[in-house]
């Protein structure tokens, strides 16, 4: 059995444990049934997820025209304090900008290599801790627009991390933490602007992920310097998909790549 088509993020559904699915244009996999089985890797092309030329892939799943042009790869994505849409100021498309920016927005706490924070549109809670990898979070605050949401965040950088290590995540190196308590000590640091949406009092978010065995030593493929790969298929965490001789791929940094992904046992 063999599929064929561009990667995009898998979707999840928040079940314990979460369920995965690869979702291609004309076909989908649901990634917790080949646990335990082997599957074949095969990169075919690049194709650009915004113009679908075959042109290699830049950052995001774009190549580097569209990146440098399109409203979805703008600054203000990885960095939501550059946003601007409440000023009624342009950056790339005002109409996107304002679409996305003025919406409620998260700021929250994250367990998944160490505890951090991070920004998320609401409607991506849960699905944005699930693509961290996270075992454990907690909101914050919610704040009306995407600005507030990332003057929050940078404020509260200076006392908590705000990058998750992806090789202790994967290796499942991880420490249950009292996020209700972290969230209470970073309360004073929170930006005046933010502070009258401050979260009180919720309770953790706890996430169960599909792993049979985590890696020891954990080593990503590339499918540019190695186009073919095969493996038999341990755990999915994050984005990531675990094989048994402790070979990671993560599907979202492959965006725009289309593969042949096909079942040999």
């Amino acid at each position: 059995m063999a599929y064929q088509g561009v990667l995009t993020k898998m979707s999840t559904e928040f079940l314990s444990p979460i369920q995965y699915y690869l979702v291609f244009e004309n076909d989908f996999i649901h990634m917790n049934q080949l646990l335990d089985k082997k599957l074949k890797i095969n990169f075919i092309k690049h194709q650009c997820i915004n113009c679908k030329n075959d042109r290699p892939i830049y950052r995001q799943g774009f190549c580097k025209t569209c990146f440098f042009e399109i409203p979805q790869a703008a600054d203000w994505i990885m960095r939501p304090e550059l946003s601007t849409a409440h000023l009624d100021k342009e950056d790339r498309d005002l109409e996107y900008e304002k679409k996305v920016q003025l919406q409620p927005h998260i700021v929250y706490l994250a367990n998944s290599s160490n505890v951090k924070v991070g920004v998320t549109r609401k409607s991506q809670v849960p699905t944005r801790w699930i693509d961290q990898g996270a075992h454990e979070a907690i909101e914050i605050v919610e704040v009306p627009n995407r600005y507030l949401a990332g003057i929050t965040e940078v404020a509260l950088k200076d006392h908590v991390a705000d990058k998750t290590n992806w090789r202790t995540m994967l290796k499942n190196e991880i420490q249950d933490q009292d996020l209700g308590e972290w969230r209470n000590k970073l309360k004073g640091y929170i930006p005046d602007e933010a502070k009258d949406y401050f979260i009180e009092s919720n309770t953790e978010t706890n996430i169960e992920f599909p792993v049979l065995k985590y890696p020891i030593k954990p080593k990503s493929l590339n499918l540019d310097k190695t186009p073919e790969y095969s493996g038999i298929l341990k755990g999915i965490k994050g984005q990531y998909l675990i094989f048994e001789d402790d070979t990671v791929f993560n599907v979202r940094a492959n965006e725009g790549y289309v593969v042949d992904i096909s079942l040999l046992s």
